[in-house]
Parts: structure tokens; C-alpha cells; sequence
């Protein structure tokens, strides 16, 4: 019996954790297993650990180790960010947009329902991008605000400006969140000259393990911690760290940062090709979001013609060994369709794939999956070539 080949292309949801990094994470799951606030030898082996990887990340970053706070997830440190700026900072207006990831929609809108601050959308252009100028008018209309805008969107991958963005909440007296979870370990920050006052990250979009994730929070934000109990995290977030995946976070890193520009054009290089095959091969094809040398380069979001066929394309793709997703995999499963689609083109027919890419990734797999594309929108006749 032949094993199926399976084509993974859903890395926006989460990545393969590298070998490298698994192998870090051996010795603190086997010896290391100390609890990094004891102060025995057990205690200290971990805490050095711990230590060691905030000065990594914060080198890799240009920061300081201080302003790294280790989460259980991105998610959490984007709550974080956003609650604790309304309660701490004193914060009366969240300035945000409707396509941002659920972490930071969802929370900005229970903000909202307990009136703990006035929630203002930016307006987008066509591509996703927030309209500066409409922020501008925002900041300039609301004092005592917090903008929240994401680095690159998860499901279409249109990329905002964060220099631009920055400057303009430092110049209106404006905190400035980036939700950079899609682009942290695919991008290069310079924290000492980028205006952004907080980022997050989770270590598993950029090959780390899942479970773990971190807060840039610029020196001087005086926050409180969100999770009371205890003083780790120096005194921001209680709760026994998670040296195994914090570890992982440290070292997945450090590989992405090591050859970052080489796996930039490799995966740029999978993206484009699939883009040319599909314009070539697919009548009627259309892409969501930004696809220029802007956007960000591990997400494509394709739009394909509503003919009948498309509307089970992902599970047809999936029987045939090809993993994709039609948004985020927060929503997988849910009922109701996509809101940053929704919010950007409305009720637009047509079926909605995103396919995002990873070093892993090859050429041969965006081939074959385009060629198993052609054959299930029956533009392509043929066998099956699920055991290729």
C-alpha cells in the first residue's frame, strides 16, 4: 500500500517545528526540570536558561532583556497589551481596524461593551492597508489614545507600515501596539529605532514549539501585570514560565534570523511561482489582499471563480494530500465567513483559499499542488496524482 504524499501549505497557521530547535528542548524536558524561582541548582540551571534566552531575543531585536515578557501564546500577549494599557496608561480611546486577528478584535470590542474606553476604526484601502490619513484625523480628534494595527494580516498578508504608523502616534501622543505575530522571525526589528511601544510574537509561526510567545514592551510603559500570583517575569506575568518553550522560542530565533534574507526570497520565489501558474492556468483567478513586493511573502489568499466546484475546494484538496486553509485556523470552525474578507469585499462570489509557505516548503509542491487544483476545478483532465 502506498503512503500518501501530503503537501502542507497551511504554515500561517502554524509551522513544523525545526530539528534544531527540538533538540534544544531535549535536555529540559530529560535533566533540566528545576523551577526557574527556586533558588537551588535545580532552580538556577533553569532560571539561567530562561535569562539566557531573553538576552538572545532581545539581542536579535536591538532591545533590552527587560522589555521581553514570555507569554503562554500570542494571543494572550496582545490581550495583555490592549487591557492593561486601558487600565494602566490611562487610555480612553483604542484606535484599531476590522480586519485585525481575533486577539485584538475580540478584545477591543469587549472594551468597548464595558465602556472602558471609545473604539474608533481606521478606514482600509482595497488592499487592506490602513488609510494614514484617516488614522491621522483619529489621533489628532482623540487624546489619551492606543492604536493597534497589525504588522501583516494573517489571512490576506497586506503588510502595514510601522515606521509610518509609529511616527505619527509618537507625534500625537498616541501608545502604538503592533500585533507582529505573522511577521516576527520572517522580518528584521530594530526595537531601538522602530516607534512602536508594544509587539507580540508566538514562537510556533516561525518554527518554534506551540504554547509560548512574548510582549515587547518598551521601557517606561508602567503596566501591571494581567495574570496575578506571582512575581515571574519580573513582577509581569505570574505563573511558572514555560522553560521547555521558551527555550524553543529562543532558539527558533535564532535560525530564522541566521540566513533570514535567503529564506525570504526562497519562500518569495514558492509565492510568485504559484501566483504565474495560477494566472496562467486559471480562468477567472483572483487574489485577496496585497501580492506586490510589499506583502507579506509567506501568505497568498486566492480567490477562485464560483462555478460550482469551488465551494468544497479546500476538503477536495485535502482528500487529494494538500493542506490549506480558506482564513485563519482560529476559525476554522466556525459557521460565519471570513470577517477580514467580509469587512474588505463585502459578499463577493467566489471561493476563498489561503496557502502560505515556509523554508520547508518546495517548488515541487507548489507544482503539484496547482497541477491537483486544475484536475479538482476540472480544468485539467487526469487521474488523481495523489500518489505522485
Amino acid at each position: 500500500m502506498t503512503i500518501m504524499e501530503r503537501t502542507y501549505l497551511d504554515n500561517a497557521a502554524t509551522t513544523p517545528i525545526a530539528p534544531e530547535v527540538v533538540e534544544a528542548m531535549l535536555p529540559y524536558m530529560r535533566e533540566h526540570f528545576g523551577n526557574p524561582s527556586s533558588i537551588h541548582a535545580h532552580g538556577r540551571r533553569t532560571r539561567a536558561a530562561v535569562e539566557q534566552a531573553r538576552r538572545t531575543i532581545a539581542q536579535l531585536l536591538n532591545c533590552s532583556p527587560g522589555e521581553i515578557v514570555f507569554t503562554s501564546s500570542g494571543t494572550e500577549a496582545d490581550n495583555m497589551a490592549l487591557l492593561c494599557a486601558v487600565r494602566d496608561l490611562g487610555v480612553q480611546h483604542v484606535i484599531s481596524s476590522p480586519t485585525e486577528h481575533h486577539a485584538i478584535e475580540h478584545t477591543y470590542q469587549e472594551i468597548g461593551r464595558q465602556g472602558r474606553a471609545q473604539v474608533h476604526l481606521v478606514r482600509l484601502d482595497g488592499e487592506g492597508r490602513a488609510d494614514l490619513g484617516h488614522l491621522e484625523e483619529l489621533l489628532r480628534k482623540h487624546s489619551k489614545a492606543l492604536v493597534s494595527l497589525m504588522h501583516a494580516n494573517n489571512e490576506i498578508g497586506t503588510r502595514n507600515d510601522l515606521q509610518a504608523v509609529g511616527e505619527l502616534s509618537r507625534a500625537n501622543g498616541a501608545v502604538f501596539h503592533s500585533d507582529t505575530v505573522q511577521t516576527m522571525g520572517h522580518y528584521r526589528f530594530d526595537l531601538q529605532q522602530l516607534p512602536v511601544d508594544m509587539i507580540t510574537a508566538s514562537a510556533h509561526k516561525f518554527h518554534g514549539p506551540k504554547g509560548v510567545g512574548f510582549l515587547y514592551l518598551r521601557s517606561g510603559l508602567a503596566l501591571k501585570p494581567m495574570i496575578q500570583g506571582g512575581a515571574q517575569e519580573r513582577n509581569m506575568r505570574g505563573g511558572t514560565e514555560n522553560v521547555i518553550g521558551i527555550v524553543g522560542l529562543a532558539k527558533a530565533m535564532e535560525l530564522a534570523y541566521a540566513d533570514l534574507e535567503a529564506h525570504q526570497r526562497h519562500v518569495q520565489g514558492l509565492k510568485q511561482h504559484m501566483i504565474d501558474r495560477l494566472r496562467a492556468e486559471v480562468p477567472d483567478v483572483g487574489f485577496n489582499g496585497d501580492i506586490g513586493p510589499d506583502a507579506l511573502y509567506t501568505v497568498l489568499n486566492v480567490r477562485f471563480p464560483d462555478d460550482g466546484r469551488a465551494e468544497m475546494l479546500i476538503y477536495n484538496l485535502d482528500i487529494e494530500g494538500i493542506s490549506v486553509s480558506g482564513g485563519s485556523a482560529c476559525s476554522s470552525g466556525s459557521n460565519t465567513g471570513s470577517h477580514v474578507l467580509g469587512a474588505l469585499y463585502g459578499d463577493r462570489p467566489g471561493a476563498n483559499i489561503r496557502f502560505s509557505f515556509s523554508r520547508y516548503n518546495t517548488l515541487a509542491e507548489v507544482d503539484r499542488t496547482v497541477d491537483i487544483l486544475l484536475q479538482v476545478l476540472g480544468i485539467r483532465e487526469g487521474a488523481s496524482v495523489r500518489n505522485a
